[in-house]
């Protein structure tokens, strides 16, 4: 079902909202909302929380009045941000590869009072006004085509792409949320483990450093994922070595089934994309290429959820991370 309103029709529907939201992107954040006690302390706290305020973002200007209080989130990398910030959304969209639905299992405690405003590539702009929200998070890689649509409910900051520049588009979140400094702490905090990991992986392989291998089975060709990957950048962060196929400046290498040779590694992380069967993951590690690699042979290959490896695209997400690496690297997961 196609959930893009006309304009016309939008516009109308969504009426009710536009009066109540904090304002769209062609709004002044400095106007006032009204002269009623309960506005000017409402004023009084968005100033002293420095709001008002302009974000610049991908696709324009986002003017903020206040600090957003109801927040929907169009993809899994900024569900991930807002709740790490303790924002708990009240529309979001479950990973895009995950048919079934549902929000991921690691951000379950999270999410209770989350409305799912999916599907993620055509999301319910209806239910979306219905909710009120005062800010609306994604990227131009997902919803450039309805950012004016989106922007119509409520005011949309859109990040460039999704994926390697993770850590940007969480700062930009922030931004918009009013939580700089409890992005940079959560961000340095997480570096700071991640850095810690590697130096007790490293002192375990006697102070050489181990090769990381990701591979994804999908719908498709399978997938090497390689340095410019959220997993890439976590696994950079971590100090690990990549090997040849995927020490490269690039998201994604598509690889045959006569090609998984290439993912040999130290240790090799695989992750399963939604339905098992509907990829070639059974195929390929059954052909004796998959069975003949070391890391297979010296029992070095680890199974991870693909919501965190893949989807999650954030610091909660890299954490689950960390704890993965430490186990298969056999050292204890950093606190």
């Amino acid at each position: 079902m196609n959930h893009r309103l006309p304009t016309a029709a939008l516009a109308v529907a969504l009426s009710t909202t536009l009066l109540t939201a904090c304002g769209s992107s062609g709004g002044s954040g400095a106007e006032s909302g009204g002269d009623s006690a309960s506005s000017a302390s409402s004023s009084s706290a968005g100033t002293a929380a420095g709001f008002p305020r302009s974000v610049k973002h991908a696709a324009g200007t986002a003017e903020l009045k206040s600090r957003p209080q109801r927040v929907v989130v169009l993809d899994s990398g900024e569900l991930d941000d807002v709740t790490l910030l303790g924002i708990t959304p009240v529309g979001a969209v479950s990973p895009h590869m995950k048919t079934e639905g549902g929000f991921p299992n690691y951000l379950k405690d999270k999410v209770k009072d989350t409305k799912d405003v999916g599907p993620m590539n055509e999301p319910n702009l209806e239910l979306i006004a219905s909710l009120k929200p005062d800010l609306i998070l994604s990227s131009k890689v997902r919803h450039a085509k309805v950012y004016s649509q989106l922007n119509a409910i409520a005011p949309t900051v859109l990040a460039e792409t999704t994926g390697f520049p993770w850590k940007e588009n969480l700062a930009l979140y922030a931004q918009a949320l009013g939580k700089e400094d409890e992005a940079k702490k959560a961000l340095a905090d997480y570096e700071a483990r991640a850095k810690k990991l590697g130096e007790e992986i490293k002192a375990k392989f006697n102070g050489t450093v181990p090769t990381a291998s990701v591979v994804r089975f999908v719908a498709g060709p399978t997938r090497l994922y390689a340095k410019s990957s959220y997993s890439g950048v976590v696994l950079k962060d971590v100090g690990l070595a990549r090997p040849a196929s995927q020490d490269v400046e690039q998201n994604i290498v598509e690889i045959s089934a006569e090609q998984i040779n290439q993912a040999d590694a130290d240790l090799l992380f695989v992750t399963t994309a939604d339905d098992p069967t509907k990829t070639k993951e059974s195929e390929v590690q059954q052909t004796p290429v998959w069975q003949g690699l070391n890391a297979v042979k010296n029992n070095k290959v680890f199974n991870v959820p693909d919501e965190t490896w893949m989807s999650g695209i954030g610091v909660q997400a890299a954490d689950a991370m960390l704890v993965d690496i430490a186990k298969a690297a056999g050292v204890d997961a950093p606190k």
